[in-house]
């Protein structure tokens, strides 16, 4: 049995198991307050088809224009994209402490190291940078459009999990905020190294 202080400064014996069965309750409720999933959310619908359809138009309009450069260049973004996806994920895994059973995003410890050293969301930049990828290879109008717009509404939907790991985190999302930049990856590796410098001397 366990004990605790209630709101009248009385101590009441509680059952651990009852006490395990909160947690597990609030913890499902946090994550459910936190995800924007699209049975839910219109919004994720829109950006989901409109990121979707570069990938499949690249079937059909690959490198339309002849422009083999950007083609490369877009082989070289994904490939860096789906390689900082893993270790952003990696980091995830090692430092988030998600629950057993529950997902690596499902983090109880606010992970700012790795690639989360240099922005705050790395693997959201990448969904992005993989779609211009796709863009880049194709390089036709529809591509651009649907690509692009994607990419706003989905930047939306970002800014609304960086409220979320306000609520979670509190403050120190906050300062977290302040050192490291939300999705711009060269200001992310000037503070970084700026950082480094400080620490070193």
């Amino acid at each position: 049995m366990l004990y605790e202080k209630g709101s009248e400064g009385k101590f009441s014996a509680r059952n651990y198991t009852t006490i395990q069965k909160e947690r597990v309750i609030m913890l499902d409720a946090e994550t459910a307050r936190s995800s924007y999933s699209w049975k839910r959310d219109p919004l994720v619908w829109a950006y989901s088809i409109l990121m979707f359809l570069p990938i499949i138009l690249v079937f059909v309009f690959y490198n339309c224009y002849s422009l083999d450069f950007l083609v490369y260049a877009g082989w070289i973004l994904l490939v860096f994209s789906v390689v900082v996806i893993f270790l952003a994920g990696g980091e995830f895994r090692k430092k988030g402490g998600a629950p057993k059973g529950k997902s690596i995003v499902n983090t109880t410890v606010l992970v700012d190291s790795g690639v989360y050293a240099v922005i705050r969301h790395p693997q959201y930049l990448c969904f992005m940078m993989i779609v211009l990828a796709f863009v880049l290879m194709s390089q036709h109008w529809l591509s651009i459009i649907s690509g692009v717009t994607g990419s706003a509404l989905f930047y939306l939907d970002v800014l609304k999990e960086e409220q979320a790991n306000i609520e979670k985190f509190g403050d120190d999302y906050k300062r977290y905020m302040q050192k490291v930049p939300g999705i711009n990856i060269v200001i992310g590796i000037i503070r970084l190294v700026r950082r480094r410098r400080r620490e070193g001397s």
